[in-house]
């Protein structure tokens, strides 16, 4: 895991893509979002918000 997130950061420093960056920290946190809330009982409020 701590390779992808190095190689990543490579390949954006080198092609300077650093607009990406907030995209990927985005997609980050609604993936754990989705993922921690699964069971919970605030799962259906977050479906509703997609």
């Amino acid at each position: 895991m701590l390779e992808l997130i190095s190689d990543l950061w490579k390949f954006l420093k080198i092609r300077k893509k650093f607009w990406l960056l907030p995209i990927i920290i985005v997609m980050v946190l609604l993936g754990a979002l989705l993922v921690l809330a699964q069971g919970s009982a605030v799962a259906p409020f977050i479906y509703t918000l997609f």
